[in-house]
């Protein structure tokens, strides 16, 4: 089949490079001459994990293209994916001028049954948008009423982890179709039938809704993930007053097959383009209804809260006033493996230590470009700030002349150091884990005083001899 992906962003790039690996002609658009260029030249313009690899098989097979010629995008696609971004408006809710602007498109050139797909993470009521936008366009071509220039507008949002998107992607767990029941709809139907059915072979992924259900899907989808992982979070600084271990708390629950023990991980906070974008995105459009969503308003204030935790546990260990002060921080994405610093807890961090007069070095395996994009940004205003913050090019490099340690981000490369060199390039034998990595008694006997989230804080015995 003929497709087209409007947008080359995570979803974009990821939905066409897969959808071409499955043997579909695939044609991505962009308006950004920036992100094409990349492409064309063989680069892909975010980190993921077996994208490059995937995209450059599927361009040398001639089975994926990349432009920024609207009008030909428009011609080639049969079904027409919209994967553009819905960034939170000012009040939270999504801002959908990206997504309108492309249905606009599509209605522009179109000639022939399109069938149009809401891929971006869009509020309820987002399809019947896009409908009125393309039948607007349409209209003012004289076209109205054509059976030539029918369409369908269908949703299908997508359920990628960042990191694992690809595998996300060739094996999923479900494929969640919105479809109103009309002539139109079951020719879309078919189509996306069609589309789909290599993922369906051992057995039926896909699960038909109505539009609106579908749309709603997504959001609670999320919505039920950050808050278990703003639960996790609050119990773990429960466990920190009561004395209890959070790591055992959650091995206790997850072993009950009701819960799972997905999501259930106690840290500094979530962060990326997902979750706090689409719970505030619920918030407000449950208070456009006239309902007040008083779990997830708890969720959003849990986790804006969570990501001062570690800054607390590093202020009472130093004192309010950090000046002279010097941390090494590993992780600066996110999440791991990925680039992506959006709503990343490591930006409150490090920002909170420099404010109190700290220098701070950081590393990260792939984020660190990125990070001094969004670093420069934050903190244009106060250049002095800027001043104090260094990156380095390995995590050992970041280590020298720390007053200690600062865990934000879970890469595998984090999880198990070299002790000994790290106590030999710190000041002091000092982590401060916002991610849980290691155990706490381990740290204990190796000499290193450790501080987590959610688990007991081990005194060092001062006549111990560190066993290494």
């Amino acid at each position: 089949m003929k497709i087209t992906i409007i947008g080359t962003g995570y979803v974009g790039l990821v939905t066409g490079a897969c959808l071409a690996e499955i043997g579909h002609d695939v044609f991505c658009l962009d308006v950004d001459p920036r992100k094409i260029d990349i492409l064309n030249a063989g680069g892909v313009p975010i980190h993921e994990p077996g994208l490059l690899e995937l995209i450059a098989r599927n361009r040398a097979a001639g089975r994926i293209t990349f432009s920024t010629d609207i009008a030909a995008s428009v011609e080639h696609g049969d079904v027409q994916f919209i994967a553009v971004g819905t960034p939170p408006d000012e009040d939270g809710s999504a801002d959908l001028q990206y997504v309108l602007e492309a249905a606009r498109s599509i209605g522009r050139y179109m000639n022939g049954f399109k069938v149009v797909v809401d891929k971006s993470t869009v509020p309820v009521g987002t399809a019947q948008r896009v409908h009125d936008v393309l039948a607007e366009e349409i209209a003012k071509r004289g076209l109205a009423g054509s059976a030539q220039h029918g369409f369908s507008v269908v949703s299908n949002p997508e359920f990628l982890k960042e990191g694992a998107a690809v595998e996300d992607f060739m094996r999923p767990d479900r494929i969640i179709i919105g479809i109103d029941e009309d002539e139109q709809g079951n020719v879309a139907r078919e189509k996306m039938k069609r589309l789909y059915a290599p993922f369906n072979r051992n057995h039926e992924r896909t699960i038909y809704m109505d539009v609106r259900s579908a749309e709603f899907t997504k959001y609670a989808a999320n919505a039920m993930l950050a808050t278990r992982i703003s639960f996790m979070n609050e119990m773990a600084n429960l466990a920190d007053r009561v004395g209890a271990d959070i790591e055992s708390v959650r091995r206790g629950i997850g072993s009950d097959p009701r819960i799972g023990y997905h999501f259930l991980y106690a840290g500094c906070g979530y962060g990326g383009s997902c979750f706090p974008k689409d719970v505030q995105a619920l918030i407000r459009t449950a208070a456009e209804s006239g309902q007040n969503l008083r779990i997830l308003e708890a969720v959003e204030d849990v986790n804006h809260g969570q990501k001062e935790v570690l800054v607390r546990k590093i202020l009472d260990a130093f004192g309010e006033d950090l000046t002279g002060r010097h941390f090494a921080v590993w992780g600066l994405a996110f999440k791991p493996n990925t680039d992506d610093m959006r709503e990343a807890s490591s930006r409150r961090v490090i920002e909170a230590l420099l404010l109190r007069g700290a220098t701070v070095t950081a590393y990260d395996p792939v984020a660190t470009d990125e990070a001094k994009r969004v670093f420069a940004l934050d903190l244009k205003q106060a250049p002095e700030l800027l001043a104090r913050l260094t990156f380095a090019s390995s995590q050992d490099e970041a280590l020298v002349g720390g007053d200690a340690l600062v865990i934000v981000t879970e890469w595998t490369a984090f999880k198990a150091p070299d002790f000994v060199h790290l106590k030999s390039v710190l000041k002091a034998p000092r982590i401060f884990d916002g991610r849980n990595l290691y155990e706490p008694d381990a740290m204990a006997e190796l000499g290193i005083d450790y501080q987590s989230i959610g688990r007991p804080h081990v005194k060092l015995a001062t006549d111990a001899t560190p066993a290494v």
